[in-house]
């Protein structure tokens, strides 16, 4: 049989910090709860017995005592990830802000302003699977913005797309113009 899992011995320093941790009780629940398993296997306390007190699975208390003896108390902090993050390539950047700075229109679609949900479909639609918020943070570090729709009038202008595409073409090749009045 494999012997007992128990935490090493604690230095005077990180018993005050475990005992200020625990008594205070306002650093996090899962702070605070960590701290607890290492203290009571520190006093000789058995795995199951701190499982039951901190309403833990015994796997999970193994983990933590083994993690605190690695790296002591930088153990009290998990460093939790979201699950792998999305591979976009730079490639699939530029096609974001590209289709982000393309009216709808132009690219045969029956709306005249985007939003996120739009883009993010017509995106998927393209072969780029970007979820709303990954977008959302990727215009936003490009400072691309939208605004919402204020009129649902359309111009009767016959030049409107020649004015339009001029806009287009001075806003990108001048994005901070100077106006002299």
């Amino acid at each position: 049989m494999a012997e007992p899992v128990r935490a090493r011995r604690l230095t005077d320093e990180e018993g005050r910090r475990l005992q200020q941790i625990v008594r205070r009780g306002k650093h996090g629940s899962i702070r605070v709860r960590r701290a607890m398993i290492i203290m009571a296997s520190a006093s000789g306390t058995l795995v199951p017995a701190i499982a039951r007190l901190v309403a833990a699975d015994e796997d999970t208390v193994r983990d933590v005592i083994h993690l605190f003896n690695q790296k002591g108390l930088a153990a009290l902090d998990p460093r939790w990830a979201g699950g792998r993050p999305r591979l976009i390539s730079e490639d699939d950047v530029d096609v974001i802000v590209a289709a982000a700075t393309t009216r709808p229109g132009k690219l045969g679609l029956p709306f005249t302003h985007w939003s996120v949900r739009k883009l993010a479909a017509h995106l998927s639609s393209a072969g780029i699977r970007v979820g709303r918020e990954r977008l959302r943070q990727l215009l936003h570090a490009r400072g691309i913005s939208f605004q919402r729709t204020r009129t649902w009038k359309e111009s009767a202008d016959p030049d409107k797309d020649a004015k339009l595409d001029r806009i287009e073409y001075v806003t990108s090749r001048y994005p901070n113009p100077v106006l002299r009045v």
